[in-house]
């Protein structure tokens, strides 16, 4: 019996919307900030149920563990790695413009190292973070949600008194989205929300009289002011940034270069790629000014000394490291974020308005609530302030009441039915009382004491109070800039006690001009040995020793110093070795391996022909493979610049047999292992391109294949050793090309 509750559906759309659930719960719900917080959901509640936890900056630290494990089964259904890593960028001061947790003991350091497990840490709020992003959830200022389980109700946002998003900025990966967004200066940022609070059509580029620009935890210098508008007007761009390079004088007249800013993108493992990099440089010979390097950094700050020799250009090193180095990177910005739900890309006003936005809103809700607070209180108080005037008339329906109701009742609603008087007088005084019922219970519960004169001038004064506070409520709630006042004041408060000075410089920097030493020009000679060891040395050594290097060396060519050298192998690869990367030296240096200084596989490739570049592009190339495919190519073809390419194209299960340069060649024979040959001219190839997979050179027997090939020149005697026997090729009949060949008769 089929089951009625089953939905039969097509499978792509179920895929389709599963999936777009899964994009739009990943985009909203965990890797992308609100704009009016700053805050991603794990930071939210992380920062909440730390204020729940009562972990204030002015009380004792609490283990890491307990703050994850609470947050994770109050609000965060996640892993706890995921809320301990948040935690962790919450204390580190070189990610955060402004650390919003404070934590003790280990919690990573610049260069990478991560934090100690969570079990060892601990952590309490910051006090700005206390005072500016937690301080008003008791007034009703935003809105609380069920939490995952609806056991408890968490803030749909913080009520944050600065733009968050700005001064910690933010970086997340979504599905089909990322985010990107700078630190800025907290005071900055706070003088531009001012700003446009006084003039709501400010430009950008007004607003950028305030904000500069980034302001990176770790200094640094921008270095494309002019171009920063356009990215803050679109919330999208590249920021290029640098390090801070000083020179130091050493001894011996020598130069140090102190790297004591880097830039923001360097942070944790590319601090020591920075480092490998520079050891590159020197190792490849791309300069030879480096003696040492070394990283002194510590808690005081980076320090990373680069020792240069005596003679050295320090200008044009330093735009070496720029130009080969990241001591000069980009950061790609990308201001996108949460907005009324959903995912949007916005400039700095924007961003500074939805913040400005939610400002208004927070101090709307704040001082409604403190309204009908203070109105209550007024309520309370002038009630009390009546009933100490009639005190004894209520003293007297207390005696006369037989219960709480029939005393209320008559304070409310005059009622004096059932309640013994001493005088008609009472009687008919308590039928005309008619306070309100809040009032009635304020005066139930009040204390004899209060009776006191001077208790109740208190409470005269204190009713003063609230009516002057009532009255500042209600012109902050009907007038906008009474409220921009307020919002200025909180705003002036945290810049006087939480800004700091800008650390990264913002100018317009010098393009990094870095003139590479030029190498003079030399013919060499390249020696590779039947192992695939090779090395280069000058033409003078080699004439020397002519005949030990023929002898030892399977590959003996001429090539330029500045040039390449090509590579040919039997998978149809040509490999490009730069001739600057082999060593040059001795006659009897060892060399280096040819898999070293190139994509060549030794295990997995044989090689069939290594020339010099500067051979191939004057002569033509002839192909010959194992399935007797035979083409010509000219040799400029191969002169690329990329470390591998494809030379030529191969059949399935075919691979090249030869690769010659074809210079005075008359005649091609192929060999085949069946003992055929076959003789026909070179001319018989026709030229082709290297992507092509050439014409059938021989017609070949079952299973047989291509064995050798060699050429000849029509004037000249050719022997070759076969079957044990000499044998010359050119006596070979001449045939045409794509024949079978003959038997040679031995």
């Amino acid at each position: 019996m089929e089951d009625s509750r089953i939905i039969k559906t097509e499978y792509s759309e179920v895929m389709q919307k599963s999936y777009i659930d899964y994009a739009m719960s990943v985009i909203i719900a965990r890797a992308l900030p609100d704009v009016r917080d700053g805050l991603k959901p794990v930071q939210r509640r992380t920062l909440y149920d730390m204020h729940e936890l009562g972990i204030r900056y002015d009380r004792p630290y609490r283990k890491s563990a307990r703050i994850v494990g609470d947050t994770m089964g109050k609000y965060h259904p996640h892993g706890d790695s995921s809320i301990y890593e948040s935690l962790v960028v919450m204390t580190q001061d070189f990610k955060k413009g402004m650390p919003l947790i404070d934590g003790h003991g280990n919690f990573g350091n610049i260069e990478g190292d991560g934090a100690a497990a969570m079990r060892y840490t601990e952590a309490r709020l910051e006090k700005v973070t206390q005072e500016a992003f937690l301080s008003d959830l008791d007034k009703d200022v935003v809105d609380f949600i069920p939490n995952f389980d609806e056991t408890e109700k968490e803030p749909a946002v913080l009520p944050v008194k600065v733009p968050n998003l700005l001064v910690n900025g933010s970086e997340g990966i979504a599905v089909g989205m990322a985010t990107n967004i700078p630190p800025h200066n907290l005071a900055e940022v706070i003088d531009a929300a001012k700003a446009y609070m006084k003039d709501p059509q400010i430009t950008t580029k007004e607003l950028m009289k305030y904000v500069k620009g980034p302001d990176f935890p770790t200094g640094g210098i921008v270095i494309n002011k002019d171009e920063l508008l356009p990215i803050y007007e679109t919330g999208m761009g590249k920021v290029k940034i640098r390090g801070k390079v000083e020179i130091e004088k050493a001894k011996g007249g020598k130069t140090n270069l102190v790297i004591t800013e880097i830039p923001y993108p360097m942070i944790g493992a590319n601090i020591g790629k920075f480092l490998s990099d520079v050891a590159a440089l020197a190792e490849t010979k791309k300069t030879q000014d480096i003696v040492d390097i070394s990283n002194q950094s510590s808690k005081e700050g980076i320090r990373i000394v680069i020792e240069l020799k005596k003679d050295a250009d320090v200008s044009n090193f330093i735009n070496m490291l720029y130009k080969k180095t990241r001591l000069e990177d980009t950061f790609g910005v990308n201001m996108l974020a949460i907005s009324g739900g959903r995912p949007e890309t916005m400039g700095l006003k924007q961003i500074i308005k939805a913040n400005v936005d939610f400002q208004f809103e927070v101090a709307g809700r704040k001082y409604k609530t403190l309204l009908e607070k203070e109105l209550e209180r007024k309520e309370i108080q002038e009630g009390l302030i009546k009933a100490c005037n009639v005190i004894d008339l209520i003293i007297e329906i207390l005696r006369g009441s037989k219960d709480r109701a029939m005393v209320k009742n008559c304070l409310t609603e005059g009622n004096t039915e059932g309640i013994k008087f001493k005088s008609k007088e009472s009687k008919i005084m308590a039928a005309q009382l008619r306070f309100t019922e809040k009032q009635a219970n304020a005066i139930l519960d009040m204390r004899l004491y209060k009776l006191i004169g001077l208790e109740l001038e208190a409470l005269i004064k204190e009713h003063e109070e609230t009516m002057a506070n009532i009255y500042r409520y209600e012109d902050i709630l009907e007038r906008r800039d009474s409220m921009a006042q307020v919002i200025i004041q909180e705003l002036d408060a945290i810049k006087k006690e939480y800004g700091r000075p800008r650390r990264t410089v913002v100018e317009n920097g010098e393009i990094a001009v870095y003139e590479e030493k030029k190498v003079e020009e030399m013919e060499v000679m390249c020696l590779i040995d039947r192992f695939g060891y090779v090395k280069t040395i000058d033409m003078s050594t080699y004439e020397r020793n002519k005949e030990a290097a023929d002898g030892e060396n399977k590959y003996v060519f001429p090539c330029k110093n500045t040039g390449r050298i090509c590579v040919f192998t039997n998978l149809g690869q040509l490999h490009t070795i730069k001739v600057l990367d082999i060593p040059f030296g001795k006659f009897r240096d060892k060399g280096i391996p040819l898999d070293n200084i190139s994509n060549y596989s030794a295990e997995k490739e044989t090689i069939i022909l290594v020339t010099g570049q500067s051979q191939l592009n004057l002569y033509r190339v002839v192909f010959a493979t194992r399935q007797s495919m035979l083409k010509v190519v000219d040799g400029g073809e191969f002169d690329v610049a990329k470390r591998t390419v494809a030379a030529t194209k191969l059949q399935e299960g075919d691979e090249v047999v030869s690769v010659a340069i074809l210079k005075e060649q008359s005649n091609i024979v192929l060999q085949t292992a069946g003992g055929y040959f076959l003789r026909f001219p070179v001319e018989e190839i026709p030229d082709k391109k290297k992507g092509a997979v050439g014409v059938r050179g021989m017609k070949l027997g079952n299973k047989d294949y291509v064995e050798e090939v060699y050429y000849t020149q029509n004037t000249t005697e050719h022997f070759i050793e076969y079957k044990g026997k000499k044998l010359e090729l050119n006596k070979i009949k001449s045939g045409k090309r794509d024949t079978k060949g003959i038997k040679p008769r031995i």
